[in-house]
């Protein structure tokens, strides 16, 4: 760790410059590992099979990483000093959906997983996992035809209890459902149907937060290629359950100082992210962002000339939060993608992922904010202030 007394300017200077890194940096890579994450359904619940591809690419990429029982990622990065150390975090799961009552008609009702309307799910092609293998369909409302309801079928309100799925199978009754394998609880994976344009949108569900993702897949690939030199060690975790608010508290090493978690960043009249760039969240529901990362964060895009905004999100939270309300003494910080209708049919720009994977790779590799942050409990000395 650097002593306490030299400036952030001399600290920085102490592990000379980034651009090598940052040069490694490639947005076609970014979109090819998005789009095989994007082929791999991982709604909250049903996370294994995301879990052993990203395993098998840290083993590709031959970096350390450790799982917990439920399959959370924690890869690890050496750095000249191992403590104290500090964590990107993103998720690997999704929104989808849970069968909730085989009904008379051969049909199931759903409920969904995690937050998201009714609306978004009306028409999605889905895969329904059963004891004897996925199953295909597609979520419907209940008055699905303008030939058979007329106006009614505007009339009727977008919402979870007037869906249904209509199953490909040959059912017509809840005895055939069961005969086939369907069962209360089954967890359901809505398509993500990606589609690339020529002008450099993905247009998709799942974006949230598999963009974030493949951004942090794509710093590893240019840390390791480029050798660069990490002052702290750092934690890349993968979380499997933020949709659904257990977030990092699970698998966060109790030695971290710096928690960066990456997310998309809601684009929106009324809102300042930026599409094309990368936005640094100042604060979501759970209030304020720590002040010091933040605004650290801010001077490195600045210095590095990264394409950035900031941000307040009212209705928002993160892997994050977890770390916080589960009572860790840590900085936290969120960087974002920019994300147009963020939990529906959601559309990023390959440069706001580009300009996001540039930010949290000069993070990483830039000393720690606060010195001082190397002692858990101690005297006022170092203490930072916000004011200076």
């Amino acid at each position: 760790m650097p002593p306490l007394d030299r400036s952030a300017e001399e600290r920085l200077r102490a592990y000379g410059d980034a651009s090598r890194t940052l040069s490694a940096i490639e947005g076609r890579r970014i979109l090819d590992h998005l789009l095989n994450l994007e082929a791999i359904p991982s709604p909250s619940g049903y996370t294994d099979s995301i879990v052993r591809y990203l395993c098998g690419w840290l083993d590709d990429q031959g970096i350390d990483y450790e799982l917990t029982r439920r399959g959370a990622i924690r890869a690890n990065l050496p750095g000249e000093v191992r403590s104290p150390d500090r964590a990107v975090v993103g998720h690997v799961d999704t929104l989808g959906a849970q069968v909730t009552r085989l009904k008379p008609n051969g049909r199931l009702s759903v409920r969904p997983i995690g937050t998201w309307a009714a609306r978004f799910a009306e028409g999605a092609r889905v895969s329904v996992f059963t004891e004897a293998g996925p199953r295909r369909g597609t979520i419907l409302p209940l008055k699905a035809s303008g030939h058979v309801y007329d106006d009614e079928i505007e009339t009727q309100p977008a919402h979870w209890d007037n869906l249904e799925i209509r199953v490909d199978d040959r059912v017509s009754c809840e005895e055939d459902l069961v005969a086939r394998a369907f069962h209360v609880g089954d967890i359901v994976a809505i398509d993500p149907q990606p589609e690339v344009t020529d002008t450099g949108f993905i247009n998709a569900r799942h974006l949230d937060d598999k963009a974030g993702v493949a951004a942090m897949m794509e710093v590893l690939s240019a840390l390791t290629e480029t050798n660069a030199k990490l002052p702290v060690d750092c934690h890349f975790l993968f979380t499997i359950s933020e949709e659904t608010g257990s977030g990092a508290s699970a698998v966060l090493h109790g030695d971290v100082a710096e928690l960066l978690a990456v997310d998309n960043a809601t684009v929106a009249p009324g809102q300042n992210s930026s599409e094309y760039g990368v936005t640094v969240a100042m604060g979501d529901m759970t209030g304020p962002f720590d002040y010091h990362l933040t605004h650290g964060l801010i001077d490195l895009a600045r210095r590095y000339g990264i394409d950035h905004k900031r941000d307040v999100f009212k209705h928002y939270r993160c892997d994050a939060a977890s770390a916080i309300e589960a009572g860790n003494d840590i900085r936290t910080a969120l960087v974002a993608f920019g994300l147009d209708a963020s939990h529906g049919w959601e559309r990023v720009h390959i440069d706001s992922l580009t300009a996001l994977a540039r930010l949290v790779a000069v993070y990483v590799m830039s000393p720690p904010v606060v010195p001082r942050d190397e002692v858990d409990l101690g005297p006022i000395d170092g203490f930072p202030d916000a004011q200076e």
